[in-house]
């Protein structure tokens, strides 16, 4: 008998809550805005910067670079393709065509000597 005193309490005052006032229904939305202001600062800003950068990134490639690629193989540009390029990859410089898309940092020829 108690719980189902207990179990009516809880259920009257989580009625009573989700009950809006006619005037505040922007009040009761506030929480929400907050919540997706948080989410939109902390995780889709930050998300959307880096994947411009990567953009850019990989616009600027040039014959010559030494690439690092998502599967871990490290070369040397020799050629440039729409959306391909050819690396040149140590000790016995194979040439691989790889996706442009698949290069995940960029150490120009300067940098490298």
């Amino acid at each position: 008998m108690a719980a189902i005193i207990v179990t009516s309490g809880v259920v009257a005052g989580l009625a009573a809550w989700l009950q809006l006032p006619g005037g505040s229904g922007l009040l009761g939305l506030a929480p929400l805005l907050f919540i997706f202001a948080i989410f939109y600062f902390l995780l889709i800003m930050p998300q959307q910067r880096k994947q411009k950068k990567w953009q850019a990134m990989l616009g600027e490639l040039k014959s010559g670079d030494r690439v690092v690629t998502s599967g871990g193989l490290r070369g040397t540009i020799i050629s440039l393709k729409d959306d391909a390029l050819t690396l040149r990859v140590p000790p016995d410089n194979l040439k691989l065509e790889v996706s442009r898309g698949s290069v995940v940092s960029v150490t120009t020829a300067e940098e490298g000597k």
